[in-house]
């Protein structure tokens, strides 16, 4: 069985969701798993996100399904009850941290400063995301932390088709985050076929 990061590291690119309509979750996980990417971070930012990855995780029980801007135990709570294989959140809030640890799931909070990832590393943690990747200074500021600590990154915020590949080449970023390949407006309107272009594009980028 492989671990979160290793599959992480196989995926190479989560797509990041905010799903209004958890019945067009299913088939949007199909078009994932279908074109070479089957993963997604669903954020919570919408009412739907559990309910969207209860449906993805029944119609995809073998998708790496992560949920993203978790804020409290709540969310968390509701996020395991849904089939999370991890958990995101977009900072560093040792509260949420202690709480997934307790309840034995992954966390990848966001970090994207020195001291930030001193205290990830204080509480075990060893994969950490990098956000909001480009405001915070991109892959130069990446390359400056990856040099002091052992530490992973999944970086995300403002990762796109035109970088991906140079956050990706440095040596301890296990995967990126993004959400160029599933805008809302074309999950909304069920263009599927458009959506499955677009993956396809990322592996195609990757090779």
């Amino acid at each position: 069985m492989m671990t979160i990061d290793q599959q992480l590291e196989q995926i190479k690119v989560v797509p990041v969701i905010a799903i209004k309509d958890a019945s067009k979750a299913a088939k949007l996980a199909q078009v994932l798993s279908d074109n070479g990417l089957p993963c997604a971070e669903v954020t919570f930012r919408t009412e739907q996100a559990a309910q969207a990855i209860k449906n993805m995780r029944e119609a995809y029980p073998e998708m790496l399904i992560g949920a993203g801007t978790v804020l409290n135990s709540a969310q968390v709570d509701q996020a395991i009850e849904a089939g999370v294989d991890f958990i995101v959140s977009p900072g560093f809030n040792p509260t949420t941290v202690k709480y997934c640890q307790q309840r034995g799931v992954t966390i990848v909070p966001g970090v994207n400063s020195p001291s930030l990832v001193e205290q990830a590393m204080a509480m075990g943690l060893t994969t950490l995301k990098f956000f909001p990747a480009e405001p915070s200074g991109g892959t130069a500021m990446l390359k400056a932390l990856s040099a002091v600590y052992p530490v992973k990154f999944m970086p995300t915020g403002g990762v796109s088709p035109t970088n991906v590949k140079e956050y990706l080449s440095i040596p301890s970023v296990l995967a990126c985050g993004g959400t160029w390949m599933v805008p809302n407006d074309l999950i909304e309107n069920e263009q599927w076929e458009e959506l499955s272009a677009l993956v396809a594009d990322v592996k195609q980028l990757l090779l």
